[in-house]
């Protein structure tokens, strides 16, 4: 932890050379120049700080607490700063805020003693606030971890801890900045001259950097900034990207209640060194808030695993978009098609990651498309997924003929292991069962692929060069030149909410990815298509996913789309893709 501390403190004292920032520092300038010693600089310094740090820890609980438009609070912000540049142009609203903030001030301290220091102080704080509810630092890994966990509303002490060791790093060269711009403007015998006309263009400064943030046009900047440099961007992935950071980062983040890309967090033991084939001892909590039955034998209007006692049941958690459960079920159908006369119960509970995951119909056609002939029930409430304390997709709970849990697996792999254990339960019963071991192929991947990738607001991380962007109409953005590997730019029109991105007008997403397959969930709000370019150029039969046909794929229904599949030959590449208006994108899984 102490080295992961060293790293964000260290990351923020080097976020003042980050293109990120450039936009801002006239801003900050301009505000400081106006007070007289250290307390403006201060207020300004400490306000960025605790707005932003607040609103970035806070902003997902606020929003689901009192249920509001989280874009009000950054177009308040722009008034403060409208306001404030006003103040600096125009005489009587200097005069009237200076009037309103002195009234605070006195509040704050007792008498008239010290009250213009306390001024400069609050001034500086009131344009501090509001610049951090703007400002978006350029994300390493660190910060993206931050912004992730706090979308989730998975906030520990320890991302506390790391957020505010983060926010001193950036406090200190903030600081001396503002500072240092006031000491060099106010101690120029030649600036001195013309301090009431420097005001005035640091007060234009002010309200055209505010106009630029109520349009979105400072991303657009901050994107053409990085592309010129991209050299910070390399830099700042190098440093955080250490063995150390990584591994505490994941210690972190292992209390997320996201999904697991294919890589078991509990795994059991080998063969050959395990005391014996299960990992867990506890009685099964009850099937609970289940939305509805699927697949269910004749007569039976539901099930109950305390109706289940006697018979070795196993719950599989899935949801039909997800890649890592998709490549379990053949394992989980095999299963079930060998034991089940011998007393084997599979249950899969269908526990929607997105909303139209929730729809029953495309449940039914999911249930068909994979072969599967055991009961399915709709956790469309989360109920039994928090009755089991579940965090994973896939995750598989064995239970046995007394109800209890008696091996627990996340994610992908150790299918023969588990096979072994099922015999083991049913053996437990009292059947005889074969000795025998399902041959079928392991398509665990092998190899560290691109990361699941979310292109809603709410848990988007790798969005270049921000790490995410809000939930928001977009504009003209840009595509950046030079991704760094496993990170994404949009270009055209967005429209971004916090479970989606849709494609609005010349819509196009560019994804720099490690892996040798592609799959994207879409779903059409109007039925369009997509245009798939790898590198370039159009796909192929040596790359072309399941869903492309000459490098176009039809979006007529909400699913998992395959677009590359490299036939083995995984590597790095950069994947286009070009989307008529309509199309929502959920998520980007790899294989």
């Amino acid at each position: 932890m102490i080295i992961l501390l060293f790293f964000a403190f260290v990351s923020g004292l080097v976020t003042i050379a980050a293109p990120c920032i450039w936009p801002l520092l006239p801003i900050i300038l301009s505000s400081s120049i106006a007070g007289q010693g250290h307390r403006r600089p201060l207020g300004i310094t400490i306000g960025v700080l605790i707005s932003f740090g607040i609103l970035t820890l806070t902003i997902s609980y606020l929003v689901s607490f009192f249920k509001f438009d989280p874009n009000i609070i950054r177009y308040f912000a722009v008034f403060i700063l409208l306001l404030l540049g006003g103040a600096m142009i125009i005489p009587p609203l200097t005069r009237l805020l200076e009037g309103i903030v002195s009234r605070f001030a006195g509040r704050v301290g007792q008498g008239q003693v010290g009250q213009l220091p306390k001024q400069d102080f609050i001034h500086g704080l009131i344009a501090g606030l509001a610049l951090g509810v703007v400002w978006t630092p350029c994300a390493g890994p660190i910060l993206a971890t931050i912004a992730t966990l706090s979308a989730t509303r998975a906030v520990g002490f320890e991302i506390v801890i790391v957020t505010l060791v983060y926010l001193a790093g950036v406090g200190i060269p903030l600081f001396i900045f503002a500072y240092a711009g006031q000491r060099v403007v106010q101690k120029s015998r030649f600036l001195n001259r013309y301090t009431g006309t420097l005001q005035k263009i640091f007060g234009g400064i002010i309200i055209i950097t505010a106009l630029l943030i109520f349009t979105n046009y400072d991303k657009v900047l901050q994107a053409k900034l990085l592309d010129a440099v991209p050299a910070y961007s390399n830099f700042i992935v190098k440093l955080e990207s250490n063995s150390v950071v990584k591994k505490e980062l994941d210690k972190i983040k292992s209390g997320e209640k996201d999904e697991m890309v294919g890589k078991p967090f509990n795994p059991m033991p080998s063969k050959e060194t395990r005391p014996d084939l299960f990992n867990t001892n506890y009685l099964a909590p009850e099937l609970t808030g289940i939305t509805g039955w699927l697949n269910l034998p004749e007569g039976q209007s539901s099930l109950t695993l305390k109706s289940l006692r006697g018979k070795v049941v196993l719950i599989d958690f899935w949801t039909y978009t997800c890649i890592n459960c998709i490549r379990t079920l053949p394992h989980v159908t095999s299963w079930y098609s060998k034991y089940k006369d011998k007393g084997l119960v599979v249950l899969g509970i269908h526990t929607p990651e997105f909303e139209f995951e929730k729809n029953t119909k495309n449940v039914e056609q999911a249930i068909k498309q994979y072969g599967i002939e055991y009961p399915v029930a709709q956790d469309n409430n989360y109920a039994t997924w928090t009755a089991f304390d579940n965090h994973y997709w896939p995750a598989k709970y064995l239970i046995d003929k007394n109800g209890k849990v008696r091996l627990t697996h996340f994610g992908e792999g150790k299918y023969e292991e588990t096979e072994e254990a099922i015999k083991e339960l049913l053996k437990e019963t009292g059947q005889k069962v074969s000795e025998e071991v399902s041959t079928m192929p392991d398509e665990t991947p092998k190899t560290r692929n691109s990361p699941e990738t979310y292109l809603g607001s709410q848990r988007m991380e790798f969005y270049f060069p921000n790490g995410r962007v809000n939930s928001d109409s977009y504009r003209d953005l840009k595509t950046t030149l030079n991704i760094p590997v496993n990170s994404f730019t949009l270009g055209g029109d967005w429209e971004v909410t916090d479970e989606y991105s849709e494609s609005v007008k010349n819509s196009v997403l560019e994804y720099n990815f490690s892996a040798n397959k592609v799959f994207l969930v879409m779903r059409p709000h109007t039925e369009g298509k997509i245009k798939v370019l790898l590198d370039g150029k159009g796909l192929d039969n040596s790359n072309s996913g399941s869903d492309v046909r000459n490098s176009f794929v039809p979006i007529t229904s909400d699913r998992l789309y395959n677009l590359i599949d490299l036939k083995g030959n995984t590597g790095k590449h950069l994947l286009r893709i070009e989307f008529t208006p309509g199309i929502q994108i959920f998520a980007f899984t790899f294989g």
